[in-house]
């Protein structure tokens, strides 16, 4: 039997509420209180299956980040025709920098060695050629500094090429990473439909889908996410593993696996090792001018760009009771003042 105890945690952070405005109206959500465990040595891992920005958002503020890093990654195992690869970021970060993109290709890379016994991992940038000049200013600046990473760079690596193993680490912005996970989910369902429509559409097909089974069993674990559990939330101050929003019994046993396997090989303790090579986290001061200097669409890309700066427009929102973000990113309404 293991020792299981249950903490109370009254509330609970829904898909459709702003993670900022969620977490500090309730104090007694299951991921926030799940995380204070964490933070408090009660647990050596966490596991979710709820919202993600809620779990990134709790772990950044309840277990802070590690030396080096700027923004935490969601680290995705995905089946290649080789071996599993990894892609990093899977959505923790709609908005990226080129310094955070190198992090993430050395926090990829040490997790490749963890999870996949990788020795020296090769790391890959998704971008639209592999010419270092194609892409954009994102991808153009990160292949410089990737370059002159202490990580194996391969350079540019395209979309088509994400599958063929020829990367053991895929590095991008999580707007890309989570669009082409849903898009790969997406074509393995599409794939597994047609296939079960074919094979069951005369005799002979049916006869051969029945000596074909267990082929399609090996094929189908090779994609199937449950076998995974979730992906770890790298960057953090402890194990979080983040899973699916569908994740099915057997899905939820993995991340508890793979927690608790992340916990005893001390995961966090080999990224901050593997960061101290690239340098010290750059600390950045936004210093703003006095009145007279406001203008309409002032905040408006920091917003954008940093889910800090978002939480701070949402939490004003919300105890106003009408959109200030709204007012300074565009303007007064008509008739309003």
């Amino acid at each position: 039997m293991l020792p299981l105890s249950i903490v109370d945690a009254p509330d609970v952070v829904a898909m459709a509420e702003s993670p900022a405005v969620a977490l500090r109206r309730k104090p007694g959500a299951s991921i926030r209180v799940a995380v204070q465990e964490l933070a408090e040595k009660r647990g050596s891992g966490l596991v979710s299956a709820g919202s993600t920005g809620a779990t990134v958002m709790a772990a950044y503020s309840g277990l802070g980040l590690l030396h080096g890093v700027d923004r935490p990654a969601l680290a995705t195992t995905i089946p290649t025709r080789q071996q599993p690869a990894v892609l990093l970021d899977a959505g923790a970060n709609a908005e990226c920098r080129p310094g955070h993109l190198l992090q993430f290709a050395v926090m990829g890379a040490v997790y490749a060695q963890v999870a996949l016994g990788v020795q020296d991992p090769r790391v890959g940038l998704l971008s639209i050629g592999e010419e270092e000049t194609k892409g954009n200013e994102l991808t153009r600046e990160a292949h410089r500094l990737l370059k002159a990473a202490p990580v194996r760079f391969l350079g540019n690596v395209e979309a088509r090429d994400v599958y063929s193993g020829v990367a053991d680490v895929i590095v991008c912005d999580g707007f890309t990473g989570n669009v082409a996970l849903k898009i790969s989910e997406s074509l393995v369902e599409m794939v597994e439909a047609l296939l079960g429509d074919e094979l069951s559409g005369t005799f002979s097909a049916s006869v051969g889908y029945l000596l074909s089974q267990r082929a399609f069993r090996r094929c189908r674990r090779r994609v199937d996410y449950s076998e995974s559990g979730g992906a770890p939330l790298l960057g953090v101050g402890g194990v979080v593993i983040v899973g699916h929003g569908r994740s099915s019994a057997k899905a939820i046993r993995n991340a508890i696996l793979l927690s608790d396997r992340f916990s005893r090989e001390r995961l966090v303790e080999r990224l901050e090792k593997g960061l101290a090579g690239i340098g010290d986290r750059v600390v950045i001061a936004f210093v703003f001018p006095g009145q007279g200097s406001q203008k309409v669409g002032m905040g408006r890309a920091l917003a954008e760009s940093f889910p800090e700066c978002r939480a701070v427009f949402d939490e004003a929102d919300a105890a106003l009771g009408e959109s200030l973000s709204g007012l300074c990113f565009d303007g007064p309404k008509i008739g309003s003042c």
